[in-house]
């Protein structure tokens, strides 16, 4: 019996160890952990590597690069001299990709406006090529950067917190991670969210910040809205009969009013004209007409613009974008998506996916289209040689606006427009203050509108401060979120941009290593030094003398 007991202690120690073993062996250490693999986790992690740190970047999907290797090519910037840093050097690389006559397979290099031989850098690219310069960046820092993909946030008790510090965090496979510094590069701010970082979701009150283009903007719905008088009932002047798809009969709400909607996602698909490098648009197994009976009629009352924006790429591809009323942008199915669980994200991604197949597929086929506009798009298709793993389909749907930090400063309107300079800034911004459309409603004559449009330049460029992407102090003290960062909706409508993801990015990852080094918070970080090294690395940091 002794005997038996002494075996089975010895197997039970064997047992524990093994346990241990296994847990720990599926956790890993790091000084920056970085979750999202979007441009601006790429750059963040290049440079925390350049900078000596030892880095992991976590992508929950397959592909890295986020919106700019998943379709949105045409790069909305601005001032493009305020795009400095390892953001620059990104396209500067693009560019040096580019001046391979070789790379140019279906058009010739001084075909493409895009291309200027003596220009440093190139503007428009294919995402293919994204995401290879991407890799090959990542690449040159592989002994300090760890690339995880296909790891996705247990959402539910995925972050352990410690005094107000992330100690680590876990994925829906057990797999562990745990640093002295995170990095929160998502698009949705889930690493932020999770670590109970205050955040809101829709459009602040222009009351909140004494903001004009805020909240509810019925009143400058001059763009991409409907022609007058189109009908949303399913049939024409019956109320009675319900509204047609993607239309709600709700309040919309007054001018400058606080609501919880959100800006329209799209996919931006990557097209082409070139026979043999396209596929034909296809038509979705649950193709629904009715869908697109506000289009048809959109067009019976009289417009006659092409329903989508087709920026050129090389090699005679496009970024298409949303144009007119009724276009890209699936108004009004998105509200559920910035704090939806990975089923609801799932369902919204393939809505999104299944109403844009089918309003391409109406476009080139359905003989309510004006010849002009049917005859046209259908020259065109997916490009076949991109996004090869998702039936030539952007892998990334375009999250124009999900959770916004809210933090010890947010950033307003009065900045973008430049009545208020901060002193501390890492970054600028100098594109449009641009919402898409929020909502489509019945307004009280009984016709379909839209309403959330706004596209007001700020002037100029603006700086970006550096609280802005830091948490509270009694919220997270090693955390930072460059792309869900502290700002109003209508100043992130500018900030949004791919270019400043990537400049925040890499002012975060050096900020996050002096963190380290001087075994600060991140809300201690001592500026005059972060400011030093962000211009010795190239980055842009005051306002340009003529704008």
């Amino acid at each position: 019996m002794e005997g038996k007991m002494r075996v089975f202690r010895l197997f039970t120690i064997i047992l524990l160890a093994c346990t241990i073993f296994t847990s720990c062996a599926n956790i890993k250490n790091y000084d920056i952990v970085i979750y999202g693999g979007t441009s601006a986790g790429v750059i963040s992690a290049v440079q925390a590597a350049r900078m000596g740190k030892k880095v992991v970047l976590i992508e929950p999907g397959a592909h890295l690069g986020g919106l700019t290797s998943g379709g949105l090519g045409k790069t909305d910037s601005g001032n493009k001299a305020v795009i400095g840093g390892v953001s620059r050097e990104f396209y500067q690389r693009l560019k040096k990709y580019y001046d391979n006559p070789d790379v140019w397979k279906y058009e010739k290099q001084a075909d493409y406006d895009g291309y200027s031989p003596n220009d440093d850098a190139i503007w428009g690219f294919e995402p293919g090529v994204a995401e290879l310069i991407y890799k090959q960046m990542l690449e040159e820092e592989k002994s300090r950067i760890t690339v995880v993909k296909g790891e996705r946030l247990d959402l539910e008790n995925g972050i352990t917190v410690r005094d107000g510090q992330i100690i680590s965090i876990r994925m829906e496979s057990g797999k562990t991670f745990k640093g002295l510094m995170f990095i929160d590069a998502t698009y949705e701010g889930d690493l932020m969210a999770k670590a109970n970082v205050s955040y809101i979701i829709g459009r602040e009150s222009n009351d909140k910040y004494g903001e004009t283009l805020n909240g509810v903007q019925k009143g400058h719905a001059y763009h991409h809205n409907l022609m007058e008088g189109v009908d949303p009932y399913r049939v024409k002047g019956d109320p009675a009969s319900g509204l047609l798809p993607g239309v709600h009969g709700d309040d919309p709400g007054r001018d400058g009013e606080a609501d919880n909607r959100i800006q329209a996602y799209c996919f931006r698909m990557c097209l082409t004209d070139v026979k043999e490098n396209m596929t034909p648009y296809p038509k979705p197994e649950d193709y629904d007409e009715l869908r697109y009976e506000l289009l048809l009629r959109n067009f019976e009352a009289g417009e006659k613009g092409m329903p989508w924006l087709p920026g050129t790429m090389p090699n005679r591809k496009t970024d298409t974008n949303n144009r007119t009323g009724f276009s890209t942008d699936n108004i009004g199915m998105n509200y559920d998506y910035p704090d939806g669980d990975y089923a609801t994200r799932d369902k919204i991604y393939r809505e999104h996916e299944l109403y844009q197949k089918g309003l391409m597929w109406t476009l080139a086929n359905h003989p309510r289209v004006p010849d002009h506009i049917r005859n046209k798009i259908a020259k065109w298709g997916l490009a076949k040689d991109e996004f090869v793993d998702n039936g030539n389909w952007p892998h990334q749907l375009y999250i124009r606006e999900a959770r916004r930090m809210v933090s010890e400063y947010v950033v307003t309107e009065h900045d973008c427009k430049r009545n208020v300079i901060v002193d501390d800034p890492v970054g600028l911004g100098s594109y449009n203050m641009d919402s898409h459309n929020t909502q489509r409603y019945v307004t009280p004559e009984g016709f379909a509108l839209n309403e959330g449009d706004i596209q007001v330049s700020p002037g100029g460029a603006y700086l970006i401060s550096y609280r802005s992407i830091v948490p509270k102090k009694n919220d997270i003290t090693n955390l930072f979120v460059p792309v869900c960062l502290s700002a109003s909706h209508i100043a992130y409508g500018s900030i949004r941009m791919e270019p400043v993801f990537m400049i925040l990015g890499q002012s975060a990852a050096t900020a996050a290593s002096l963190a380290i080094d001087n075994k600060v918070s991140v809300q201690d970080v001592d500026y005059k030094q972060l400011r030093d090294i962000l211009l010795n690395d190239r980055q842009i940091l005051d306002l340009p003398a003529v704008d």
